[in-house]
C-alpha cells in the first residue's frame, strides 16, 4: 500500500507495519463503500436511498446512474487518481457524482456551495482537478458563469459538467453522461475498469479556513471508513433510520453523516438544499426523519420555529451537533420541546473526521458535561499543554502536496495537533475549552480571521484591521472587524461588504457583519494585536445591544 500511494500527492505517513496492525484489529479492511451500495441495490433495489424535495432516488437507480456516469468519466479521460471537483447544493445528484467519481477510481474534491471565485480558484490550482461539476444557478448566484471564468484560467480543468442548467457546446450535462448506454450497462462494469481498493485515494477535503489558505486533507476509504463505521456504531444507526441532512454534504460532517453512513447501513437520506427551519420541520414530519447531524445553530433555529400544533418531530431520536460544544440550556430545551430527541455532540475535523462523540447508549448528562469519548476503538485522545491531540486509523494521509504543513500538524509519533484546547476527565471524556487557532465559527463553519484581514487590507481606506468573533444567538459567532482608517474618510460596513463580495470575490459568509472604526488597535509590548481585548469589546457591544 505504501508503494501504491507514494506518488499520490500527499505525504504518506503510515508504514506497512502500521497498516498491518490496523487490518489485524479490523480497523482497516478491503471492503469499500461501493460494496455496500451493490449489496443494497441487489437485495432491495426499490428501497429509497435519497430524496431532496424535487426527486427520489432508489438504491438501484443510484447505482445505475453512478456507474453510467463513472463510465462516462472514463471516456472523458479520467484516470485512476485524477481529481473530480464538485460544487453542488444538497441535491440527489451529489450522491450520484460521489459514487461515480470513486467508482471511476478518481478522488472526489467536494466544495461547499458558499465558496466563490477566490476560494474555488485556489482549490482548482492546488488540486489540479480534471473535471468539475457545478450547478447552473443556485440562490440567485450564477455558478456556471463563475466556473466558466475559472476554467479559462485553469489549464488542468478539461471538462465542465452542468447540473440543473444549460450546458454550452464545449460543456457536458449530467443528464447526457448518465443516459443508459450499452457500453455502461448497470450490471456490466467492464466499461469502467478495475474497481478501486480501500487504500486508493478517495476524497480530498479542503479545510474551511483555520489558516490563511485552506489545506487539502487527503483520505482513502480506509481512513474515512474507519470513522464512518464508528459513527454508525456510536449512534446505533441501521436500515430503519432516515437521515435529515440540511448541513452541506460537501463538508466533512455532512459527507460522513449525511451520505456515507446511510449508504453503509442501507438507510435513507432526506436532503434539504436551503436551510429554512420551518420548511425543515415540515420535511422531518413528511419523511419521518429519525436523526440529523448539523451545527448547533440549526437546532436553535428549529426550536424557535417549532409549532406543536403543526410540527411533528416524534420520529427524531437524536440531533447530532458538530462544530462547537452543546450549551446545557440548549440540550434542556430540546428535551422539553422535541420530546424523545437527544442532543449528542460530535467532535472532529477534516483531517480526522470523527474524534469523539457521545454514544446513544451514554448517560444523558455526558452530552451536557463533555464532547464525548473516542468514536471507535483504536482512537487515542490526549491533551498536551492544553491542546487536544488525536492518533488513530482515521487520520488523513497528509495535506495534499504540502509536506511542510503536514509535518506541523502531525508529529513524528503520529499525533495530530487539533489546535483546540481541552481536558480529559477520569472517565476518558473530552471537554473542549476553546480554540488556539484564530478562527471564527459561524454556524459551524470556520472563518479564518487572517484570511479576511488580508483581503480587507487591500482596501484603500483601510490602514490596519483586526477581525474577531462576536457572539450571536443564532449563528454562535459572527465576524466583527475593527478598522483603523487610512485617511480622514472611514469605510462603512456596506462599502467593505461590497468590496469583499464583488472585488475580492470571497464567500459571503466570511464578510464581517459589524465594523467598528478605531484610532488604533490594542497592542502588546512586542507589537502583537491583543485580540482578546477586541473579543471582549465585541462581546460587550453585543450584550449592550441585546439588553
Amino acid at each position: 500500500m505504501v508503494s501504491q500511494l507514494k506518488d499520490s500527492g500527499a505525504v504518506f505517513r503510515y508504514t506497512e507495519e502500521q497498516a498491518a496492525r490496523f487490518r489485524k484489529h479490523g480497523w482497516w479492511g478491503d471492503e469499500i463503500l461501493l460494496d455496500h451500495l451493490d449489496r443494497w441495490a441487489t437485495e432491495t433495489p426499490g428501497f429509497e436511498l435519497a430524496t431532496d424535495g424535487t426527486g427520489r432516488l432508489t438504491y438501484a437507480e443510484a447505482r445505475g446512474q453512478a456507474y453510467r456516469l463513472a463510465a462516462s468519466l472514463r471516456r472523458l479521460g479520467v484516470q485512476r487518481g485524477d481529481r473530480v471537483l464538485v460544487q453542488l447544493p444538497n441535491w440527489n445528484e451529489f450522491i450520484v457524482i460521489y459514487l461515480a467519481a470513486i467508482r471511476a477510481g478518481a478522488v472526489l474534491v467536494p466544495i461547499m456551495p458558499i465558496y466563490r471565485h477566490d476560494e474555488i480558484g485556489y482549490i482548482l490550482e492546488r488540486s489540479q482537478a480534471r473535471v468539475a461539476f457545478t450547478a447552473g444557478e443556485f440562490r440567485k448566484f450564477d455558478h456556471l458563469q463563475m466556473f466558466r471564468e475559472l476554467r479559462a484560467k485553469s489549464p488542468e480543468l478539461k471538462e465542465l459538467v452542468v447540473v440543473r442548467g444549460d450546458a454550452a457546446a464545449d460543456e457536458q450535462s449530467i443528464e447526457r453522461l448518465t443516459e443508459p448506454d450499452r457500453r455502461a450497462d448497470d450490471f456490466d462494469e467492464s466499461a469502467i475498469g478495475t474497481r478501486p481498493t480501500a487504500d486508493d485515494g478517495h476524497v480530498l477535503i479542503f479545510t474551511s479556513g483555520t489558516e490563511a489558505r485552506p489545506k487539502g486533507c487527503f483520505h482513502t476509504w480506509n481512513t474515512i471508513g474507519f470513522s464512518v463505521r464508528g459513527l454508525a456504531k456510536a449512534f446505533e444507526l441501521d436500515r430503519g433510520c432516515v437521515t435529515f441532512a440540511p448541513s452541506p454534504v460537501s463538508h466533512g460532517t455532512g459527507l460522513a453523516m449525511g451520505v456515507a453512513v446511510p449508504i453503509l447501513t442501507g438507510g435513507s437520506i432526506h436532503l434539504q438544499d436551503v436551510w429554512q427551519p420551518k420548511e425543515g420541520l415540515a420535511r422531518i414530519r413528511e419523511h419521518r426523519c429519525t436523526h440529523a447531524a448539523t451545527a448547533t445553530p440549526f437546532v436553535r433555529m428549529a426550536l424557535d420555529a417549532f409549532d406543536p400544533a403543526a410540527d411533528d418531530v416524534s420520529p427524531m431520536r437524536m440531533w447530532i451537533c458538530a462544530g462547537a460544544p452543546i450549551p446545557a440550556a440548549l440540550a434542556s430545551e430540546v428535551a422539553n420541546v422535541f420530546k424523545g430527541c437527544r442532543l449528542l455532540p460530535l467532535y472532529g475535523a477534516s483531517e480526522i473526521f470523527a474524534a469523539t462523540a457521545c454514544w446513544a447508549s451514554d448517560p444523558p448528562e455526558y452530552a451536557i458535561t463533555s464532547d464525548g469519548r473516542p468514536a471507535l476503538e483504536g482512537v487515542e485522545i490526549k491533551v498536551t499543554d492544553e491542546e487536544v491531540l488525536y492518533r488513530g486509523p482515521g487520520a488523513m494521509l497528509g495535506y495534499w502536496r504540502d509536506p511542510e504543513r503536514t509535518a506541523i500538524a502531525i508529529d513524528k509519533d503520529g499525533w495530530y495537533h487539533t489546535g483546540d484546547r481541552g481536558e480529559v476527565n477520569a472517565e476518558g471524556l473530552l471537554r473542549l475549552k476553546g480554540r488556539i487557532k484564530d478562527v471564527i465559527i459561524r454556524g459551524g463553519t470556520n472563518i479564518s480571521a487572517t484570511e479576511v484581514e488580508e483581503h480587507l487590507l487591500t482596501h484603500p481606506k483601510v490602514k490596519a484591521v483586526a477581525v474577531v468573533a462576536m457572539p450571536d444567538r443564532l449563528m454562535g459567532e459572527k465576524a466583527c472587524a475593527f478598522v483603523v482608517p487610512d485617511g480622514d474618510e472611514a469605510p462603512t460596513l456596506a462599502e467593505l461588504g461590497d468590496y469583499l463580495k464583488n472585488t475580492r470575490r470571497i464567500a459571503v459568509h466570511k464578510i464581517p457583519e459589524r465594523v467598528e472604526i478605531v484610532k488604533e488597535l490594542p497592542m502588546t509590548p512586542t507589537g502583537k494585536i491583543q485580540k482578546f481585548a477586541l473579543r471582549d469589546q465585541a462581546r460587550r457591544m453585543v450584550e449592550i445591544a441585546t439588553s
